[in-house]
């Protein structure tokens, strides 16, 4: 039987998320790699991820390592930076499962005002059937609650669910749980995957 839902990730499936590469550009590897060092940047996003403040969280970590601050706050100041730019294919695959009828939802890591400020420069953000968004739900990938949650609020049986995320352990996670799952490591072969599942032509994945 065909998937009944298809739930996307956003980082790096349909925005690029890729914070060390922005750091690179602005200070240099060998700065941002002592920075990271230094400092548990990805931890700190984590909480934003979580629901703690985009802005108080960023600026509380900055505030408590001046050596870094300016760089720290860069985070939060020139965020969009650090998500970009869109992964054109995915966002075509996602409009063209919902011209289907296919409904689509999100499952993304992501902070509350953090999703709020990207939606008003990616307002397909705004577009899914349903939204599961780990600061409004106070849990992150890969712990099971996130994905009890989901099943909880979309009322579609695990196995008629199909996820893409970049990142292995949370593919583990809502594998065992029953989901059909895609590790994505590129639009390409997430859209043969949607049109082995009977979801797309291949005109349509195209």
């Amino acid at each position: 039987m065909k998937p009944e839902a298809v739930i996307f990730d956003i980082g790096n499936v349909l925005i690029e998320w890729q914070p060390e590469r922005f750091y690179d550009r602005e200070i240099g590897e060998a700065r941002r790699r002592a920075m990271f060092e230094a400092v548990d940047l990805h931890e700190m996003n984590n909480r934003v991820d979580r629901g703690e403040h985009f802005t108080r969280t960023i600026y509380a970590v900055a505030e408590a390592t001046p050596e870094w601050r300016d760089e720290i706050r860069m985070w939060h100041d020139r965020w969009i930076e650090l998500a970009t730019p869109v992964i054109a294919r995915s966002v075509r695959l996602m409009q063209a499962l919902q011209g289907k009828g296919v409904p689509v939802f999100s499952l993304t890591n992501f902070g509350i005002e953090s999703y709020d400020y990207a939606a008003t420069h990616y307002p397909f953000l705004r577009e899914f059937d349903r939204d599961f968004i780990s600061g409004h739900m106070g849990v992150i990938k890969p712990d099971a609650r996130i994905y009890e949650m989901v099943e909880a609020g979309c009322g579609v049986p695990p196995e008629r669910l199909i996820f893409t995320d970049d990142r292995a352990e949370n593919i583990a996670a809502a594998a065992a749980r029953g989901w059909r799952t895609h590790l994505f490591e590129g639009p390409e072969g997430w859209a043969a995957r949607l049109v082995a599942e009977g979801l797309l032509s291949e005109e349509e994945a195209a």
